[in-house]
């Protein structure tokens, strides 16, 4: 694993760096998800866009995470470079014959060579601190990126932010930890999310749980807007789909192909 620094996104002064200590718990909530249909569904929004891991071998996962979906893209045939900003969470990842970690900000991509194609999940771009910072990551994407090449990438929705997190609480529970998640909506697209974590304590049968707390900024951006950042970092937008399981009016899925080479 290479590391250069060290969080998913710039925090204001009130806010933690998020993804540490979630880290901790991260592929526990996630448990039940259905990585291999994700993985199928970019590897073929890709194929569909002339590209195959047979044909064009390397492929960037951005925010990566702990690395799930990064193998089994590796396991298709590309060679991945796996991208996060979180040392506790490339920490969880497993190891890959085809996937080099990297720890690394989003919007200070730093690469060893050019790339095929690239992904960013689970809105991980939601998570930059503004619309610079966003342009900014779009625009080194496309610096790595071959001509002809294909970025697809999710994002939450302004709707999302705005009706669904809102100002809502959600609850999580698994046989290990419980989660209370807490949203604030401040307007202009930007929801606070708050994380209490209760994990049982090394003796179960004690009954006593450790709580544990983060939080974390998203900001959600309308269609438009996005659509005219990846078109001046270089990129056309060829498709939007819905996310696996749910409508592109909560999340989008942007296909996006390098059509021109920018500095």
């Amino acid at each position: 694993m290479l590391c250069s620094n060290g969080s998913r996104r710039k925090p204001n002064k009130n806010m933690n760096s998020g993804y540490g200590i979630f880290a901790e718990f991260y592929d526990q909530l996630m448990y039940g998800f259905d990585y291999s249909r994700l993985a199928d569904y970019y590897d073929g929004f890709i194929k569909e866009n002339g590209l195959t891991a047979a044909k064009s071998g390397i492929l960037l996962d951005l925010a990566c995470g702990t690395g799930k979906l990064s193998r089994l893209m590796a396991e298709k045939g590309w060679d991945v470079i796996a991208v996060d900003s979180s040392p506790e969470m490339l920490s969880k990842a497993e190891p890959h014959t085809n996937v080099s970690y990297i720890c690394q900000d989003m919007n200070e991509l730093d690469l060893f060579g050019t790339i095929d194609a690239a992904i960013c999940s689970f809105d991980g771009l939601n998570h930059l601190a503004d619309e610079s910072e966003l342009y900014e990551t779009i625009k080194r994407v496309s610096l790595f990126m071959n001509p002809g090449g294909v970025f697809v990438f999710d994002l939450n929705t302004l709707y999302k932010h705005e009706t669904i997190l809102a100002h809502n609480i959600f609850v999580r529970e698994t046989d290990e930890i419980y989660c209370v998640w807490r949203n604030e909506y401040s307007g202009g697209g930007v929801v606070y999310i708050n994380l209490d974590f209760f994990s049982k304590q090394d003796k179960p049968e004690s009954g006593l749980y450790r709580r544990f707390t983060e939080e974390i900024r998203e900001i959600a951006y309308d269609s438009d807007t996005l659509i005219s950042l990846c078109e001046r970092a270089g990129f056309e937008v060829v498709a939007q789909h819905d996310f696996v399981g749910i409508s592109k009016k909560e999340k989008v899925v942007f296909v996006c192909r390098k059509v021109r080479n920018r500095q």
